[in-house]
């Protein structure tokens, strides 16, 4: 029993040292005069770093494309292994195998239109509004049209 808790303790050694070099990386964004004017710049890098970590299944600091097509299918986007092959290769411009969080950062945050981009950005679209609960709120006669 205490090996399977060694093993989380690792895990979790393992995920706040990554979060740290996430962090690190998301500074040099953040002290980039090139990314001054991007509005909400601290949210959205928290927001990437997030989905990054969640997709990085070797833990090694970049998503393969094992990590890529588990990050589409959750999405309910499932791709071909050339499909796939093709998504990295243009988010890293044709130089690797894997993304970098640098290379995603870029993407995301770039003028260019990739389609992971899209799918990332429009994964909140396809979710239903969340329907208010409870007694509806009482109105007033300003309230009225």
């Amino acid at each position: 029993m205490s090996r399977d808790l060694q093993g989380g303790k690792e895990y979790g050694i393992l995920k706040a040292q990554q979060e740290e070099r996430l962090d690190s990386i998301n500074k040099e964004y953040l002290d980039d005069p090139k990314y001054c004017n991007e509005e909400d710049l601290a949210e959205k890098l928290e927001a990437y770093k997030k989905k990054y970590m969640d997709f990085d299944l070797n833990d090694k600091g970049d998503i393969d494309i094992m990590g890529l097509k588990r990050m589409l299918e959750k999405l309910g986007v499932p791709k071909t292994h050339l499909e796939l092959k093709k998504m990295i290769s243009e988010v890293t411009g044709g130089f690797g195998e894997t993304i970098s969080y640098k290379d995603f950062i870029c993407m995301m945050l770039g003028k260019k239109s990739a389609i992971l981009k899209l799918i990332l950005m429009f994964e909140d679209k396809g979710k239903e509004p969340e329907k208010p609960t409870g007694p509806p709120p009482k109105k007033g006669i300003a309230d009225l049209p």
